[in-house]
């Protein structure tokens, strides 16, 4: 008779710190499985904690608690299939990054993490040991091998897992979302299956934590790099595979293959679920924004109406002066077309009261920037007053453009709990407005169709904290400036490479001053969704006091 053995795959959401809840979900899929007849059951790495737990891993009764967690957990579904979760163990000579393999209500193996991540968002080398590598496992008829995220990213522990008699290689993952980033795992798991002969299963969880967002789109290879299954990105979902035993070893079989949308569309998902996920998890149901009737305002309004629905959305127009009728008009239309509530709250008053009392220490000098800021300030305050008074968490509309060249008023239009186009450049927002219009999915909660007005995207950007002002007034235009922006934030690019691809010097010299000088802003920034990576937090670490400029 041939040998089988089925395998569920729960590509789910865990909180970061609910350890309770977390078991509660793992506990559901368990039961799940079971019904289904798994043998085995999969979860993802660290998901009895959530990940990334940073420094708070480093709190002794708080690992004590989440291997208490997984020991209940192992009593608790005794009578069913074996459950491999992630988790931390503390062992006698310090702390481990763990696969725990549990089995007839105990622990049947620990599989501990040999190579530890130390670039981009990940620092595991200061949190955790090294383990050794380990052996397959036993469940049921299967050998198998758990290399553990990062892994799998290099030969060494697939191989020999592999050469020990793993059978097949499950590989539980934490992988944050970046543009392009599935095609690189489909590419390196290929290798490892190539390398090794063995069927692998990529498992990766989905849900956002801070600024990371984990993507899911969980898979699994035949040996040749034959795609047999593949779930959804973002999607929380349970699969069962099913493997069987052939003359050439253990082979997966056939699955569906779910279509994985394309980058603009998962780039908007990102922003969606980020904000959704920070709200959900940090207790916020409802946001508040300042709406200038601006393409960036638009754009962030569109996300929080699609993540938290429009009726949980406030929209506040702060005029001055220098608004025109066109952006009060635009405002209106982009509220109106969400379906968000719209206050209008005038900044006049509350400006010209400042401008009185600062009167006499700015006598005989002439109006300039600080006057502009004065403005954005005010709004921020106002702003702020809302969210304390009505619980709403206050969204900051910054595009990477902006934020990378500081062309933001700190305690002003910077002041909020959350960013979700911060990792987004200027020509990449209009982008995504174009196809927000032109595309609409069941997972967004705001109404399909133009819900931004094409005025709003085609208009010349403005502050309008002076007369006639235009944001290239001050900036290089946008797809000159997004350009010099990737070069020397997202590529490290010299200003020698810059100028050599035909930019002019004076102006890559400007804009990496403006950078650099901005670093202040950014680390006292709100969080935001990581599109790219070199996002602006953990991808990208500067100092803010810094004299150092590149010279051709």
């Amino acid at each position: 008779m041939t040998a089988t053995f089925r395998l569920t795959l729960a590509q789910l959401n865990p909180t970061l710190g609910d350890l309770s809840g977390n078991a509660a979900k793992a506990r559901a899929a368990w039961e799940e499985a079971k019904a289904a007849g798994a043998q085995m059951i999969a979860f993802t790495e660290m998901f009895i904690t959530g990940y990334q737990a940073q420094d708070l891993i480093r709190r002794r009764s708080f690992v004590t608690a989440a291997e208490a967690a997984i020991q209940q957990l192992a009593k608790d579904c005794a009578d069913g299939p074996a459950i491999g979760i992630g988790g931390p163990w503390r062992g006698e000579d310090g702390l481990y990054n763990a696969y725990w393999i549990l089995e007839h209500g105990k622990v049947a193996a620990r599989v501990l993490k040999h190579n530890l991540p130390n670039d981009d968002v990940f620092d595991e080398v200061r949190l955790y040991r090294r383990g050794p590598i380990h052996g397959p496992y036993a469940v049921g008829p299967l050998r198998i091998g758990s290399p553990i995220c990062e892994d799998s990213w290099t030969p060494d522990v697939a191989e020999a897992q592999a050469e020990s008699g793993a059978q097949i290689l499950l590989v539980p993952n934490g992988s944050p979302y970046h543009r392009g980033k599935q095609a690189d795992r489909i590419g390196i798991m290929v290798a490892r299956v190539i390398e090794t002969g063995l069927p692998l299963v990529y498992l990766n969880m989905v849900g956002g934590q801070d600024d990371q967002i984990f993507d899911g789109g969980s898979f699994v290879l035949n040996p040749g790099g034959h795609l047999m299954a593949q779930l959804p990105v973002f999607d929380e979902a349970l699969r069962h595979v099913d493997f069987e035993e052939t003359d050439a070893g253990w082979r997966a079989a056939k699955g569906k293959l779910a279509t994985h949308p394309d980058v603009w569309e998962q780039d908007y998902r990102v922003m969606v679920e980020g904000l959704r996920d920070y709200l959900a998890k940090t207790g916020f149901s409802k946001v508040v924004l300042g709406l200038s009737g601006g393409i960036d305002s638009a754009l962030v309004a569109a996300i929080a109406a699609d993540a938290i629905g429009p009726q949980n959305v406030r929209c506040v127009m702060l005029p001055s002066e220098y608004t025109s009728r066109g952006s009060l008009d635009d405002a209106a239309a982009v509220a109106q077309r969400l379906g968000t509530r719209l206050d209008e709250l005038p900044i006049a008053g509350p400006k010209h009261a400042v401008e009185e009392v600062l009167a006499p220490f700015f006598a005989g000098r002439d109006p300039d920037i600080t006057e502009e800021n004065i403005q954005s300030r005010l709004r921020g305050l106002l702003l702020m007053a809302l969210s304390n008074k009505f619980g709403e968490m206050l969204l900051t509309t910054g595009n990477k453009s902006e934020v990378a060249v500081g062309y933001a008023t700190i305690y002003g239009d910077m002041n909020g709990g959350y960013n979700p186009i911060k990792d987004l450049y200027k020509t990449r927002v209009f982008e995504i407005c174009r196809w927000r219009n032109a595309n609409w999915r069941a997972w967004m909660k705001a109404p399909e169709g133009e819900v931004i007005p094409p005025r709003v995207i085609d208009k010349p950007p403005s502050a309008e904290l002076r007369p006639d002002q235009k944001d290239e007034d001050s900036l290089p235009p946008y797809p000159v400036l997004d350009a010099i922006l990737e070069g020397l934030v997202d590529k490290e690019k010299s200003i020698a490479e810059l100028v050599a691809e035909g930019f002019d010097a004076d102006t890559v010299k400007r804009v990496e001053h403006l950078i650099f000088i901005s670093e202040y802003k950014r680390f006292q920034s709100a969080p935001g969704p990581r599109l790219t990576r070199r996002a602006f937090w953990l991808d990208r670490r500067y100092p803010i006091a810094n004299r150092w400029r590149d010279s051709l």
